[in-house]
């Protein structure tokens, strides 16, 4: 999966949050998007994933050298974030079946291995409106990791999590960011640190107009 860039800007009425920027993301590697709180980092992140449209500039999506219309690539990605949000009413069960329905699981993982590796088996019946915000958080994690799609987006990915949680974090990424396109915002070195490319909001602030 490839992501190209050609000169994508983004702006909320007439301030620019960023412009000018060309940049492909490569198949099947690791990069972080890094910035400040309130830089802009997860309005690109919106931008990759199809949720916002860029102000200016063209976005193409390339798989195995066929190209995905923009609307279409909801369906290659899987997204953790802290503006997304769960279905408070649903039991942890009713969570990971519903997400299943349309993202399907990757090879040799079912719903006892999501939850197992979840580690909330015991809080299966139990409503998402009485997790706790660490709790919702993996939850979060977890679907993405386990979906199988070309894609992994995730922002801000530790939001929540002690460092119990951070290092289980980290021992999933390493098993299941392998042969997808991961792309990390963020502005904590330990969520990103082994993404072997980096590139800087702050860069594309004051790009002039092409």
């Amino acid at each position: 999966m490839q992501i190209t860039l050609q000169n994508i800007g983004r702006r909320f009425n007439r301030e620019w949050i960023f412009r000018g920027i060309d940049y492909s993301f490569g198949d099947n590697s690791s990069y972080a998007i890094l910035g400040s709180n309130g830089s802009g980092k997860s309005t690109l992140l919106q931008v990759l994933n199809g949720s916002l449209a860029p102000s200016t500039g063209k976005l193409t999506y390339t798989r195995i050298g066929e190209e995905i219309e923009p609307e279409k690539i909801f369906n290659y990605l899987s997204l953790a974030a802290p503006y997304l949000e769960l279905i408070e009413e649903f039991t942890l069960n009713e969570v990971v079946d519903f997400h299943f329905k349309f993202k399907a699981l990757r090879s040799g993982l079912d719903k006892a291995a999501v939850l197992d590796i979840l580690g909330l088996a015991g809080s299966r019946n139990k409503a998402i409106r009485y997790f706790s915000s660490g709790m919702k958080q993996r939850l979060k994690l977890v679907l993405a990791f386990c979906a199988d799609t070309p894609m992994l987006m995730l922002d801000e990915p530790t939001s929540n999590l002690d460092t119990q949680g951070i290092d289980w974090y980290l021992s999933l990424i390493q098993q299941y960011s392998v042969g997808r396109l991961t792309i990390i915002c963020s502005n904590q070195e330990h969520e990103y640190r082994f993404c072997k490319h980096q590139m800087s909001i702050a860069d594309y602030k004051d790009a002039p107009k092409k």
